[in-house]
C-alpha cells in the first residue's frame, strides 16, 4: 500500500511524539499536527487498516515494522535536507518548512545523492 504525503507525516510525527513519551494517543497526535479530532480519527483508522499502526484497548498508539520504517525513512529525510539547507545559508525555520515539502517526493536515489555530499549528519 502506498501512502499518501498525509499518512507519512502522520507516522513521522507518531514516531518524534513515541520518543517523547511512551504513551501516544490520538489526541496527542492532533495536537501535535494542529489537526481536528475527526481527521485524525479517521486517518489512524486508515493507518490500522494499512497495517502501519496498532491501537490498543486504551488507545494507545504505537507503530508497527512496517509503520516505523515509514516513519523513520520520512524523520531522516527531513532532517537531513533541512540541515543541508541551512548549511547553504537558509533560515532554519524556512529549511524546516521546504524539507516537509520535499521528503515526500523526492526519488531515494536523490536523496542518496544529498545524503552523500551532504555531510551534515
Amino acid at each position: 500500500m502506498r501512502l499518501q504525503e498525509s499518512g507519512e507525516m502522520y507516522l513521522e510525527s507518531i514516531l518524534i511524539l513515541t520518543r517523547k513519551s511512551n504513551v501516544v494517543r490520538a489526541i496527542d497526535v492532533g495536537e501535535h499536527m494542529g489537526f481536528s479530532k475527526p481527521s485524525v480519527s479517521r486517518a489512524m483508522g486508515l493507518l490500522r487498516e494499512g497495517g502501519f499502526i496498532k491501537i490498543d484497548k486504551d488507545g494507545i498508539i504505537s507503530l508497527t515494522d512496517t509503520g516505523k520504517s515509514v516513519a523513520e525513512k520520512i524523520y531522516e529525510r527531513h532532517t537531513l535536507i533541512t540541515k543541508f539547507l541551512v548549511k547553504l545559508g537558509v533560515d532554519e525555520k524556512i529549511a524546516s518548512e521546504d524539507a516537509c515539502k520535499i521528503e515526500h517526493d523526492i526519488s531515494d536515489a536523490s536523496f542518496e545523492a544529498i545524503k552523500r555530499y551532504a555531510d551534515v549528519e
